[in-house]
């Protein structure tokens, strides 16, 4: 018979930290970069320390946070997960959550006052994410919304002033950031779309829960949609007509997938977060690239 086990082995830890989930804050950290207007070449170090900082790092702890928090509903909608499976026992899962969130903000002292302010916030915001009392996840307009402000606009916020050596961004780069980030909380709504029966039987009020998968999916759609358009005017009232219309572009791009997912929300929507997102993410890195042509002309 075997021994029960007594510690997780190394791929539950790499599953339990999700590298996947790591993209999302690490490209809003470099289009932040990026629309400083600063040299990326002479300052790479930070990039490189930013990037690991919103990645491997705090996205990483904030994976975990979730995990050990959401055990319960994941025992029903993904009893595979490490945690539910026994592939982490014990309390290792909470271990590893308090641990990472430290090296997260052990890492940020590197990067200065701003840095560190910042990791101290997105470390806030995950546990209040996912943990009692706050657990702001039991709702999916609060959690999403601290979720999307964390991976996308924080980020974005943080790579400007950390690449401007701690000075606080311009009124371009926190607009485009706090749109991306209202955006971003329609994609935090797709990944609840797979939980739906455990969300209900554990009393998460997700968006498809509160409102129905069918107009939930409509809502994560123009919480998308209306974002981005709005970077498009921007973008065209800056002088700034190719970075308008390549963003436009890949709003359109992003319709037919929207259209499949409206259409069968529980089915399509990994397609729509698969195929649609970097669509959208694409965007971003466009509209930063506009705002660091204005820097770097002098405009603003």
């Amino acid at each position: 018979m075997d021994l029960p086990r007594t510690r997780p082995e190394l791929s539950a830890v790499a599953e339990l930290l999700k590298p996947i989930t790591w993209f999302p804050p690490m490209w809003a950290f470099a289009c932040g970069a990026v629309a400083s207007g600063q040299s990326l070449g002479e300052h790479w170090w930070l990039l490189a320390l930013g990037r690991v900082l919103t990645g491997p790092l705090v996205c990483a702890s904030s994976q975990a946070v979730n995990d050990w928090f959401d055990r319960h509903v994941d025992a029903i909608n993904e009893p595979q997960r490490p945690i539910p499976s026994g592939r982490m026992p014990g309390r290792w899962g909470l271990g590893i959550a308090v641990l990472w969130s430290g090296l997260s903000l052990a890492w940020a002292v590197l990067m200065g006052p701003w840095g560190f302010a910042a990791c101290a916030l997105a470390v806030l915001l995950s546990w209040a994410y996912s943990a009692p009392p706050l657990r702001l996840k039991r709702n999916g307009w609060w959690g999403n919304a601290a979720c999307a402000l964390s991976y996308e606009g924080l980020a974005w916020i943080t790579g400007t002033a950390v690449m401007l050596g701690g000075a606080w961004p311009g009124a371009g780069s926190l607009v485009l950031a706090l749109l991306y980030s209202l955006g971003a909380h329609g994609i935090m709504t797709l990944n609840d779309f797979k939980s739906i029966e455990g969300d209900q039987r554990m009393g998460v009020a997700s968006l498809p829960v509160q409102l129905g998968a069918p107009r939930a999916a409509r809502t994560a759609v123009a919480v998308m949609v209306l974002p981005q358009l709005a970077v498009v005017l921007l973008l065209w009232a800056w002088g700034l007509p190719w970075h308008a219309a390549a963003v436009g572009v890949l709003v359109l791009a992003q319709g037919p997938l929207m259209r499949r997912f409206v259409h069968a929300p529980v089915e399509k929507a990994l397609a729509l977060s698969a195929f649609g997102v970097p669509l959208y993410v694409s965007g971003m890195m466009v509209s930063a690239f506009g705002l660091r042509q204005i820097q770097l002309m002098g405009v603003t």
